[in-house]
């Protein structure tokens, strides 16, 4: 079985690829398609960005499509930065950018009021526009500084309590089997072996 995963982010596309690796889904990326559309994200919600990716690229493609979308949703922010994780410090910014906005807001909040929660939905889309929806959210807090060389985004500054490192200090295997990501992957994968 032949799997399309519409991201751009070489990150998010390893972790995917690692994930699946035992499960006999040969994982295709965006490059394996040149000449693809850059699709806009520019829903209110995750679940209407991994719609729109996984749909768009299904159709373009004529294959079953996985997009996701993810972010950083933090409780003193309001749910900042949320869907505009990826582009928080502007649209050409960083990682590096979007973890100095994000400490720079937090400035002054004490450690134990930075709770946040790192959320996916992933939308699984076949060419013929039938799409499924798959959740993941995980709960932890917002370091003061970046710890960690592993992983990408946030994941320097985000702390996971019950293993008392951050998400860049977790071995990938350990941050595959607890992240948002892994979470709601884990579901698709249950969904394509019923199919």
């Amino acid at each position: 079985m032949e799997l399309v995963v519409a991201t751009g982010n070489a990150g998010k596309l390893r972790e995917i690829r690692r994930l699946l690796a035992d499960s006999g889904i040969e994982v295709l990326g965006l490059g394996d398609f040149p000449g693809l559309p850059e699709v806009v994200e520019d829903g209110l919600t995750f679940a209407e960005n991994a719609r729109k990716k996984a749909a768009t690229v299904a159709r373009l493609t004529g294959r079953l499509t996985l997009a996701d979308d993810s972010g950083l949703a933090v409780d003193a922010l309001g749910g900042r930065p949320g869907i505009h994780s990826a582009r928080y410090a502007g649209s050409d910014a960083g990682d590096d950018d979007n973890n100095r906005k994000l400490l720079a807001e937090l400035a002054g909040i004490p450690a134990g009021q930075r709770q946040a929660a790192f959320h996916c939905v992933m939308a699984l889309c076949r060419p013929d526009g039938d799409c499924r929806f798959f959740e993941g959210m995980l709960p932890g807090l917002v370091l003061e500084a970046p710890r960690g060389k592993d992983g990408f985004g946030y994941d320097p500054l985000f702390w996971v309590p019950e293993y008392r490192r951050t998400l860049a200090e977790l071995p990938l295997d350990v941050k595959n089997r607890i992240s948002h990501r892994g979470q709601a992957l884990r579901q698709v994968v249950a969904q394509l072996r019923l199919s």
